[in-house]
């Protein structure tokens, strides 16, 4: 390259240079204007570094005064038709933002929004994210409805779990008082099983409280599955033999889970009482515990003739009780309980990073629901 060259370049770059400062400096002046100004300023610096680079070199004499001229002429009529491109362009992306911002703004009014194919892969990117979000919103808005229901329900099913038997205490109570029993064994027996009952009740509450506060804490073990499975069944079965109810089971040789022994304990016991509690009598329960791809699945069978679809998707709410969709049977020993246990059941499984489902079966025995819970290896 000739030293001519080189300055003419040196000279373009140093024009170039300081019609790019000044652009920087209006550019930050109308940062918050419109995206048209931007555009129009954009080509406005191209065109005005060309023409002062043009400039400066005439004036150095390394063109003549009719070149510099029809240099000029092409570059200003360049100019012209760049800037109005520019403008139009601009005003076309201010009205695709401005529809994606009134869209936008009916997400509180209405939770819903529609992604708008037109404009740049930019704008269609947001609108499609904002369509996301607006599912997501709608989703929430479904489970806070869902959850504000289920809180309601439980104030009402625990506030008549708790006056039933507190009024049947008063009433024991009373007449013992008054000495106008036969057999005061008889009732101090039950009022034993009141209490018994109430504070199970009171211990569900407290322990859902702690799930939904997130400071459950859980002190992982290994542990073999086989005896935490027949642990279960052996304090399950006086209740299952009281309602006639079979509890079988089987667990892979050798299988071992590493989860807290107390809140797997509690998912067996919940899981197994809610299955004999809506199995009919004569009915039976499974238990089968067995190692699988990615960790370990424990499931429970029983044989309540299965959940609706309507229902299937409660299953796991707090104070769902399933006495619309599923066989109801005669309060017992444990009676129907106050819908905690499944929640429990859900609030342990996930805190040990696990998956809780259920699913309706059928086959040679009588329909009923499979309860599986997935933990992880």
């Amino acid at each position: 390259m000739s030293g001519d060259q080189v300055q003419i370049v040196l000279v373009a770059a140093a024009c170039a240079v300081a019609v790019g400062l000044v652009g920087l400096g209006i550019a930050w002046v109308v940062r918050h204007r419109s995206i048209r100004w931007q555009l129009g300023l954009i080509v406005v610096v191209s065109i005005g570094s060309v023409v002062a680079g043009v400039i400066a070199v005439s004036k150095l004499m390394f063109i003549s005064g009719h070149d510099w001229g029809v240099v000029s002429l092409v570059v200003v009529v360049a100019g012209v038709v760049a800037l109005v491109v520019a403008l139009v362009l601009g005003v076309a992306i201010s009205r695709w933002s401005e529809a994606i911002r009134e869209s936008a703004s009916t997400l509180d009014a209405h939770g819903s929004y529609r992604a708008d194919p037109r404009g740049p892969s930019e704008l269609q990117a947001l609108s499609e994210e904002l369509a996301r979000a607006s599912e997501r919103l709608e989703e929430a808005r479904l489970r806070e409805g869902r959850l504000e229901e289920s809180r309601r329900e439980l104030v009402s099913w625990v506030s008549h779990d708790l006056r039933t038997p507190l009024a049947g205490l008063r009433a024991m109570t009373e007449a013992l008082e008054d000495r106008m029993v036969d057999d005061p064994e008889r009732y101090h027996r039950q009022i034993r099983a009141e209490v018994d009952r109430m504070v199970r009740m009171v211990d569900d509450l407290f322990e859902l409280s702690r799930i939904h506060a997130g400071v459950l804490r859980i002190a992982p073990q290994t542990l073999v599955l086989g005896d935490l499975v027949s642990e279960a069944i052996a304090g399950a079965d006086p209740v299952a033999r009281a309602r006639s109810v079979r509890l079988g089971g089987s667990v892979d040789a050798g299988v071992e889970v590493t989860a807290d022994p107390a809140g797997l304990s509690r998912v067996m016991t919940n899981l197994i009482m809610n299955a004999i509690r809506h199995t009919p009598a004569d009915g039976s329960v499974e238990i089968r515990g067995r190692q699988v791809a990615g960790g370990v699945e424990l499931s429970v069978r029983d044989q309540c003739g299965g959940i609706s679809a309507e229902e299937m998707d409660r299953v796991f709410d707090l104070a769902w009780r399933g006495e619309v969709a599923r066989t109801p049977t005669a309060d017992g020993p444990e009676g129907h309980g106050a819908g905690l246990g499944l929640a429990i059941v859900k609030g342990i499984v996930e805190a040990h990073r696990g998956v809780v489902e259920v699913e309706n079966v059928d086959g040679d025995a009588p329909p009923g629901c499979r309860f599986r819970v997935l933990l992880p290896a």
